[in-house]
């Protein structure tokens, strides 16, 4: 079967303002809304555009975490997933793990594409893809803003620093998305709905052969310190002289 394998990872939503608990553990999640990420609903947009256009047979959504992931996969399954994999786990997930719980359900499920967001707005490491790629020892392309498959190959046009760059990868491989890729269409009420009745399989690390190792320790979060508010300055000159005054040049 000609399946596309997506995943997603749930985070606090972007139009949340991030708040740092007031002993530095971590952020504050406590009644925040949690959703997609923003770049994974963009890669499950993409495998839904390519099922409707007949170039796949189905989309499965996959997710590792807590028992609340839950809850992410169904908004996925009401945007037209087939059927969804929540490997769940309460330990702190790093990119290396969840590569390695990706390649297992990739050698379970077969796809002929893995689609995932470019990175995650939480950590923002954007390592997740790539590893995946060289533990599957298969093509990758990054930064996806466009992709056309032709038979066993995709070209993806990617967004880097000097511009775009389009190339050529033969199938299976694993694509992450970048922004311009495509706009996630909305939830109605009548999917969500029939969600509710579309497979959701939960599986645990163990049962997979993948062990939770944390190679890093977060010690102390800390927000950001305030901006101090700018100048405005009439000719170069006194931008210079400003900047003098405080020891930037």
């Amino acid at each position: 079967m000609q399946r596309i394998l997506v995943g997603i990872k749930r985070v606090v939503d972007y139009n949340v303002r991030i708040r740092v608990k007031p002993d530095g553990t971590g952020v504050v999640t406590d009644g925040v809304k949690m959703s997609v990420n923003p770049f994974d609903e963009i890669a499950l947009e993409e495998a839904l555009r390519i099922k409707e256009r007949g170039a796949a047979e189905e989309v499965v959504v996959a997710s590792v975490g807590p028992a609340d992931c839950q809850q992410q996969l169904r908004t996925a399954l009401a945007m037209g997933a087939d059927r969804a994999l929540h490997v769940q786990t309460d330990a702190s997930i790093e990119p290396l793990v969840a590569a390695r719980v990706l390649l297992k359900l990739v050698e379970r499920e077969q796809p002929f594409l893995v689609l995932l967001g470019k990175q995650a707005i939480d950590n923002d490491n954007g390592q997740t893809g790539q590893m995946l790629a060289g533990l599957w020892n298969r093509p990758q392309a990054t930064f996806a803003s466009k992709l056309q498959l032709d038979g066993g190959k995709a070209q993806v046009t990617r967004e880097v620093d000097a511009g775009l760059e389009t190339i050529e990868i033969d199938l299976p491989a694993v694509v992450t998305v970048d922004l311009r890729l495509n706009e996630p269409r909305y939830v109605k009420l009548p999917d969500i709905m029939k969600a509710k009745k579309k497979p959701l399989e939960t599986l645990d690390l163990a049962t997979l052969g993948v062990e939770a190792r944390e190679q890093l320790k977060a010690v102390r979060f800390e927000a950001p310190p305030q901006r101090q508010k700018g100048i405005r300055v009439k000719d170069p000159a006194e931008l210079l002289a400003a900047l003098k005054q405080k020891g930037l040049l």
